[in-house]
């Protein structure tokens, strides 16, 4: 790639991955492997703003989406915050789509705020 090169890039992650706002403990594998993940995301920006410039990396946490891995957890949803998994790439790209350099390396919710580490 050349420096100029425009690339946005975001990898799903959870909220569940932030150490910052882990309240309730459990989950162990899958809070481990989404810090994990944010913090390799993370690293690469870091080195990419360097080498690509105009490149901007993020990881994304999608809110509650009507899976069968939030099935056991959705009567505690609040109403209206249950997305359908259309409803929930259509959030994906619109975050995507207004990724920036300056969001490089952050964790960005479905509304597109950023959220802590």
């Amino acid at each position: 790639m050349k420096r100029d090169t425009v690339l946005r890039f975001m990898s799903i992650s959870a909220k569940v991955g932030s150490i910052s706002d882990n309240r309730l403990g459990g989950w162990y594998a899958y809070r481990t492997s989404k810090a994990a993940l944010n913090m390799l995301v993370k690293t690469t920006a870091i080195e990419w703003q360097r080498r690509f410039p105009l490149s901007a990396l993020a990881t994304y946490h999608p809110g509650t989406t009507d899976s069968g891995l939030s099935e056991p957890f959705q009567q505690r949803v609040p109403d209206g915050q249950l997305k359908t998994p259309e409803e929930a790439a259509h959030c994906l790209v619109a975050v995507i789509d207004s990724l920036v350099p300056e969001a490089s390396g952050q964790l960005l919710s479905w509304e597109g705020n950023t959220l802590a580490f």
